[in-house]
């Protein structure tokens, strides 16, 4: 298995203060989405179409990092950086950080961190949806939803994790490999 360098823990921390500062910028828009979706009982639905943002800096570290641990160290700093830019749920952020980052690790834990493609995404992507929706359900109080609705929470999480921390994530990766900021093996 890879052993982690000083340029690793530099990348990860730069992607993880780049993260955290769209973390923290994505807390008013919450609030707004939530406002606007209050009116027709919807306002839970904001955290689930907005938590594939707040997921990204799990599976973008993991994938481009590729070392054991990426993943919940990028989605851990970047919740400190939100942190301490004054995002509204204050400490609270490092505990989502960390079940945020378990979940995106696990998706890379089952390939045994040898296979970094499409699948490993739709992978990461749906565990980081089971824990961190399995989160909620005791946290938020998810448990106390209709069936139907926690279907439709559930399914907008996924849905929201795979556009952020698959799609996003790809396409990013794919940008950086062209401008050769990647090392080649990562560029395939």
């Amino acid at each position: 298995m890879k052993q982690w360098h000083v340029r690793d823990i530099i990348l990860v921390t730069i992607l993880a203060i780049f993260m955290g500062v769209i973390f923290w910028v994505t807390g008013p828009v919450y609030t707004v989405l939530a406002a606007a979706l209050a009116p027709f009982g919807l306002q839970p639905m904001a955290n689930d179409m907005l938590l594939g943002l707040w997921c990204m800096a799990g599976p973008l570290a993991g994938f481009i990092i590729r070392i054991a641990g990426a993943a919940t160290l990028g989605e851990l700093l970047g919740s400190i950086v939100e942190m301490f830019l004054g995002g509204m749920w204050g400490a609270s952020t490092l505990i989502s950080g960390i079940v945020q980052g378990v979940g995106a690790e696990l998706g890379f834990a089952f390939t045994g961190y040898k296979r970094y493609n499409w699948m490993t995404l739709v992978l990461s992507a749906l565990t980081t949806t089971l824990v961190t929706f399995g989160w909620d359900f005791f946290r938020s109080g998810y448990n106390k939803y209709q069936f139907g609705f926690m279907m439709l929470l559930l399914l907008t999480r996924f849905v929201s994790v795979f556009i952020f921390g698959g799609v996003l994530t790809k396409l990013i990766t794919n940008l950086l490999g062209r401008a050769h900021v990647l090392s080649p093996r990562i560029r395939a």
